[in-house]
C-alpha cells in the first residue's frame, strides 16, 4: 500500500501522466458543449442573391435547399462569394432563368450544386420520378454524438496504457528503476503496483468523461462498469509490457503511438464499414479495444444482447495477456535477474 501511495505521488510530478488523464476529459466537455449544435446548419448550402433583383418565388425555391442571404448590390454579392471563409453560391436572376457564380475554391459538392442549379430551376415545376426519404436531423445528430462519445470513452479507457508506460519509462530515465532493483520488492508486488497505477488512472479518467458526456440508464450501469474494469486492466497491462521492454523514452513514445492507433482506428473502421455478421468483423475482436468499442456502441443503441460476446472477448484477453506477461517476465528474470 505504501508503494502504491509513493507511485501516485510520483505521478503528480509527471506532466505527461497528468495530460494523459485530462485529455479525454477535455474532449468529453467539448462533445457535451457541442451536442446542441445542429449538424444541418453546418452542412447546409448557402446561396446569395441581389435584393429586389431575384423573384420572390426564386428565393422561396432556394430556401427549400439551403439558406439565402440578400445583398444590396451585385458588387456586395460578388465580394461575399469570393470571401475565402464562405462556401456561398451566388445566384443571379435573368428573366425566367438563373445563373450561378462561384469563386473556384469551394468544396466539390458545392461546385456540383452550382453547375446543376440552373437546370434544376428550369425543371422545378416538373413532377419528380423519384421517392423522397426524410431523415430526422435529431437522429442523425445523436448518432454522430454517440460515435464521438464512444471514441472518447475508448480513448479514456486505454489511456491507462500511456499512463503506465510513460511512468515506467520516466523511472528508467531518472534512475529510479535501478533503485527498485535493490529494494525489498518482489517482481509480483512491482507488477501489481504498476498495473494498479494505470488501472486507477484509466478508470478515473473514463468515469469523469462518462459523467460529462454520457447519459446511462440504470440497467446499463453494471455492463458499462464491467467493460470499463476489463478495458482499464488490459490497458494497464499493455502499458506494463511497453514500460518493461522499452529501452528508452523515444522507443516508448513510438510504441505507444503505434499501439494507440491500433486501439482506435480499426474498431471505428470495422464498425462503420464491415457488416457485423462478416468473418472479418469477428476477427477484429483480436484487438481488445474493438470489443470495448462495440460494447459501448451497443449500449448506446440499447442492444444488450450483443454485449456478451464483447465481454467474453475482453475476459479472454485479460487472462491471456496476464499469462503472457508472467511467462515473459519469468524468462527475462531468469536471463538477466532483478526486478
Amino acid at each position: 500500500m505504501n508503494g502504491l501511495r509513493y507511485q501516485l505521488k510520483s505521478v503528480r510530478r509527471d506532466k505527461m501522466c497528468i495530460l494523459t488523464f485530462l485529455l479525454p476529459v477535455v474532449v468529453g466537455i467539448a462533445i457535451h458543449l457541442l451536442s446542441g449544435m445542429s449538424v444541418q446548419s453546418i452542412s447546409e448550402t448557402s446561396f446569395g442573391v441581389v435584393q429586389n433583383e431575384a423573384a420572390d418565388d426564386t428565393v422561396t425555391w432556394l430556401r427549400q435547399s439551403g439558406t439565402v442571404t440578400e445583398y444590396e448590390s451585385s458588387d456586395a454579392l460578388f465580394s461575399a462569394v469570393n470571401e475565402p471563409s464562405t462556401q456561398m453560391i451566388g445566384v443571379i436572376q435573368e428573366g425566367d432563368a438563373i445563373k450561378t457564380m462561384i469563386s473556384g475554391d469551394e468544396l466539390e459538392v458545392n461546385r456540383v450544386i452550382a453547375d446543376t442549379l440552373p437546370q434544376a430551376y428550369e425543371e422545378r415545376t416538373e413532377p419528380l420520378s423519384v421517392e423522397r426519404t426524410l431523415i430526422h436531423v435529431e437522429a442523425d445528430r445523436e448518432g454522430l454524438k454517440s460515435l464521438l462519445t464512444a471514441i472518447t470513452l475508448i480513448t479514456a479507457m486505454f489511456m491507462g496504457c500511456t499512463f503506465n508506460a510513460m511512468n515506467m519509462i520516466r523511472e528508467k530515465e531518472d534512475g529510479i528503476a535501478l533503485i527498485n532493483q535493490v529494494l525489498p520488492l518482489t517482481a509480483r508486488s512491482y507488477a501489481v503496483q504498476k498495473i494498479l497505477l494505470g488501472f486507477i488512472g484509466g478508470t478515473a479518467s473514463t468515469i469523469v468523461t462518462a459523467l460529462i458526456c454520457m447519459r446511462t440508464e440504470s440497467a446499463q450501469v453494471l455492463p458499462f462498469l464491467l467493460i470499463l474494469l476489463l478495458s482499464a486492466y488490459l490497458s494497464a497491462l499493455i502499458g506494463l509490457f511497453i514500460g518493461t521492454f522499452s529501452s528508452g523514452l523515444m522507443t516508448g513514445i513510438v510504441v505507444i503511438k503505434v499501439v494507440m492507433i491500433l486501439f482506435l482506428a480499426p474498431p471505428v473502421f470495422f464498425y462503420l464499414i464491415v457488416p457485423d455478421n462478416a468473418v472479418v468483423f469477428g476477427l477484429s475482436y483480436i484487438l481488445p479495444s474493438s470489443a470495448a468499442f462495440y460494447a459501448i456502441m451497443d449500449l448506446f443503441n440499447r442492444q444488450s444482447a450483443k454485449l456478451w460476446p464483447a465481454l467474453a472477448a475482453l475476459s479472454v484477453h485479460a487472462v491471456f495477456w496476464s499469462i503472457v506477461y508472467k511467462l515473459l517476465w519469468s524468462y527475462r528474470r531468469c536471463r538477466h535477474g532483478g526486478v
